[in-house]
């Protein structure tokens, strides 16, 4: 399984370690992803995710997984998320349909 958040497309970077004689080596910088349940509030029904913590935090400032899938493009989100986000706008444009 690949070290990417499956909401931004947060993956791994490359720097180095640099010791005190000022040696340069080449190191990664893996992004912390956590195994999360997310609630969509249109769908009514919890998702689990692969996620980093920033883009945890990013999403609940955002108002919540249903905002943030809609604002975020499809690039950057893994096949599982544009899956939801294809099932939520599907629902807003029942949602739309009935209500006018």
């Amino acid at each position: 399984m690949s070290r990417i958040c499956e909401l931004t497309g947060k993956g791994r970077q490359v720097g180095h370690n640099v010791s005190h004689a000022n040696n340069k080596t080449k190191r990664v910088f893996l992004p912390n992803l956590q195994n999360v349940t997310l609630m969509s509030e249109k769908l009514e029904k919890s998702f689990k995710f692969r996620v980093s913590t920033h883009g945890l935090r990013s999403v609940e400032h955002n108002g919540g997984l249903d905002n943030w899938l809609l604002k975020t493009r499809n690039e950057k989100l893994s096949t599982r998320a544009q899956k939801v986000k294809r099932e939520l706008k599907k629902a807003l444009n029942e949602a739309d349909t009935q209500a006018a």
